[in-house]
């Protein structure tokens, strides 16, 4: 091992590329649905040994930066390319029109997504230290990285190292203090670790950070033992919660021929025996993200048919697409990607639009959108001009159920960003569609976010999905109930209680910010010391 080490750091021009770009895909299996936790020491150690390599590259002082720039790409898009491969699923759900373009989807957007890495590479080879220390300082850049990437140019958190931490029971737990970001600065310092273990120059120093790692895996775990509690989250009284989840193919969802048959799969889907056994009617239904190819509220039948459905007092909680009036010299108005919450008369009582909009999938960047559609192309979504995104995010009052933050598809992955100002709700739902990605790890990698946010803000998530996974979360992130991918059906279920607000929503974002501004002090001393000692 100690030789590998060494030959890693000897390593130059496409043989440290390659090694590069298969560490990166490696890290990928510390992703859901597959969770090796150990895939993120095997992907994070060969790179530190590659750094360290970069400090003999070139005369100029400006070298081994360059390098390294060139080995975070090559890592992030091997890391972007095996986790994201899936999504070449989107382009073939009309692959007449789409599939020519399924390679700049496949390589194209983590060779953007890549420069991150890069980034972040740079940033940790600015404090680089021959010793132990270097672990730190590329657990700070990868840090500030991956906060770039889940914020700028609309932001992609998708696949956040995060995520190797937050998708075990009791791992998460720690997300409750430090959120998403701080679950990543943590598998960092964890992965990289072990790298001290063989290039390290003393006993002492090979040994010392990957203890602490190993401690502080265990804290965490102990932690999140001691959180959960052994009994379940207590219910909100008079809550009967059913969740329609219809496992509709992507192809049929958006074809207007198939109205009549979409609503006749959801009615007869929603009437199923389940709560009439003894409980009572639910007193909520759940249909999942963009449920009709049809404008819901604009067709009095469709709304006749559920008034039908409903029982009196029962509530149905719908995403759908709506469209407002159009202005004076328009021919259609602005379309939204909505929730809507329908009483058991057909009159639609409220509506929450979308805030966080998927780029190229439901509207098309503005600068570009000239030259796309003057190729003859259109984002996925079959709405003209494309979805408008709401101005702010606002809390949706649904009759019977707790205040709720309501969140449509990938904006649940998004830490930090889906409560609106203001009091805080006591309940999280996400409608969305995965149909567009099959049964790939896509809706798995999905899910697994969804669910984090529960633990971060300490609110029971509903989730309804078209095709999965549809679950009832507590504010623990345990599943008490769900349905799998790829399956119709019915999940009936009581709604757990909130919990008190967690650590992270008070001081979260805080927390990171001044723990990322002392661990740089620390580096840039040590630094200095080292570059003024004998």
């Amino acid at each position: 091992m100690i030789l590998l080490a060494k030959r890693a750091g000897l390593l130059r021009g496409w043989r440290r590329w390659l090694t590069a770009f298969a560490s990166g895909a490696v890290g990928a299996l510390a992703m859901p649905p597959f969770g090796f936790l150990p895939a993120l020491a095997l992907s994070l150690a060969p790179v530190i040994w590659l750094l360290d390599g970069t400090v003999k590259d070139g005369p100029s002082q400006w070298a081994p930066y360059r390098s390294a720039a060139f080995l975070g790409w090559f890592w992030g898009f091997g890391y972007f390319v095996a986790g994201l491969w899936w999504l070449g699923a989107a382009f073939l759900v009309e692959a007449d029109q789409f599939a020519w373009a399924m390679p700049f989807g496949v390589l194209g957007l983590p060779a953007v997504l890549a420069v991150f890495p890069a980034l972040g590479f740079v940033l940790a080879r600015l404090f680089w230290l021959p010793d132990a220390w270097r672990i730190l300082a590329f657990a700070v850049g990868m840090t500030i990285a991956e906060w770039l990437r889940g914020h700028l140019f609309t932001g992609f958190p998708w696949n956040n190292p995060g995520m190797a931490l937050g998708q075990n029971l009791w791992l998460m737990q720690s997300a409750s203090m430090v959120g998403l970001y701080g679950l990543t600065f943590l598998s960092l310092c964890i992965g990289a670790a072990p790298a001290v273990l063989i290039t390290g120059r003393t006993r002492n120093e090979r040994w010392m950070a990957p203890a602490l790692a190993a401690a502080l895996l265990a804290a965490m775990a102990g932690f999140g033992l001691w959180r959960l509690p052994a009994e379940a989250s207590p219910s909100v009284p008079d809550v009967r919660l059913r969740i329609m989840q219809p496992n509709l193919p992507q192809d049929a969802k958006f074809n207007p021929r198939n109205r009549a048959p979409i609503m006749r799969h959801y009615l007869s889907l929603s009437a199923r025996p389940g709560w009439n056994d003894g409980a009572g009617a639910p007193t909520h239904i759940i249909w999942p993200e963009s449920a009709f190819p049809f404008l819901l509220h604009r067709d009095p039948a469709s709304l006749a048919q559920i008034a039908a459905l409903l029982e009196p007092g029962t509530a149905l909680i719908t995403g759908a697409a709506r469209m407002d009036e159009p202005l004076p010299g328009e021919e259609v108005g602005k379309f939204y990607n909505a929730i809507q919450v329908i009483d058991d008369r057909g009159t639609i009582l409220g509506s929450y639009d979308k805030v966080h909009l998927v780029p190229f999938g439901e509207y098309v960047p503005g600068f570009l959108d000239t030259l796309i559609r003057s190729l003859g192309l259109r984002q996925f979504v079959h709405i003209p001009g494309g979805f408008e995104p709401s101005a702010k995010r606002a809390t949706l009052a649904i009759p019977g159920l707790p205040p709720t933050a309501a969140t449509i598809c990938y904006e649940a992955i998004f830490p930090g960003e889906i409560l609106a100002d203001g009091p805080r709700p006591n309940l999280i739902l996400n409608v969305t569609n995965d149909a567009w990605f099959g049964r790939t790890p896509g809706p798995y990698q999905h899910f697994a976010q969804a669910r984090l946010r529960a633990v971060e803000e300490g609110l029971p998530l509903v989730r309804a999905a078209n095709t999965g996974i549809s679950a009832i979360i507590d504010p623990f992130g345990r599943i008490l109930n769900e349905l799998p991918l790829g399956v119709d059906g019915v999940l009936d279920a009581s709604l757990p209680v909130a919990e008190p607000v967690t650590l992270y929503r008070r001081v979260g974002r805080f927390s990171l910010t001044a723990t990322l501004a002392i661990c740089l002090m620390i580096l840039t001393v040590r630094r200095r010391h080292q570059s003024t000692s004998p």
